[in-house]
C-alpha cells in the first residue's frame, strides 16, 4: 500500500519498541476520541512491562522510516460459540498528522492476517459511537455491528 510504511510486531523487551508503544498510546489517550488527557506517569511506566507480561497480548507498530505513526494493541481470546480463538483489538491509533493515509487500514489488515494464521474465527473491537472516522474505516475493512448491536459496559474495580 505505502512503500514507506511498514508494520511490525513489537518486541516489548526492546526498549525502543516499548517506548514507541507507550508514546503512541499516550498520544491516543490525549486525543478527543481517547480520554482527552495523557496517561498518568505511573501508567506510562507500567504499560509496556504489563503488556509484555500478558500472555495473550501483542502489539503491532506502523513505522514511517523509523518514526512510529500507528499502533494496534491486541489480545488473543476465545469464542465459546465457535470454539475457536479470536483477536480483540483493544486500541487502534494513528498519529493525527498521518491519518487518512491508509495506515489504520494497514494495521487492520495485518491483524486480520495474524488472525487467519492463528485459525481465529473473528476479530473484534470496540468503537465510540461518535467516532465517525473510525466507524468509516472499520466498515470499509469489513467490520459491522452484527445482526444485533452490542453495548460495551464497564465496571471499574478500585
Amino acid at each position: 500500500m505505502h512503500a514507506n510504511i511498514r508494520i511490525l510486531e513489537a518486541d516489548l523487551a526492546n526498549p525502543v519498541h516499548a517506548a514507541m508503544t507507550t508514546n503512541l498510546i499516550d498520544a491516543y489517550a490525549q486525543d478527543a476520541m481517547g480520554r482527552g488527557q495523557g496517561l498518568p506517569d505511573d501508567v506510562r511506566q507500567r504499560l509496556a512491562p504489563g503488556l509484555r507480561a500478558h500472555p495473550a497480548a501483542f502489539v503491532l507498530l506502523a513505522l514511517r522510516e523509523a518514526e512510529p505513526v500507528g499502533v494496534a494493541v491486541c489480545f488473543r481470546g476465545f469464542s465459546t460459540f465457535a470454539a475457536r480463538p479470536l483477536i480483540n483489538i483493544h486500541d487502534l491509533a494513528v498519529v493525527p498528522t498521518c491519518r487518512n493515509q491508509g495506515i489504520g487500514r494497514m494495521l487492520l489488515d495485518e491483524v486480520a492476517a495474524k488472525a487467519r494464521a492463528l485459525g481465529c474465527c473473528k476479530v473484534t473491537l470496540e468503537v465510540r459511537a461518535d467516532n465517525r472516522h473510525a466507524l468509516h474505516l472499520y466498515e470499509a475493512a469489513g467490520f459491522s455491528p452484527g445482526s444485533t448491536p452490542h453495548f460495551f459496559w464497564t465496571k471499574p474495580i478500585a
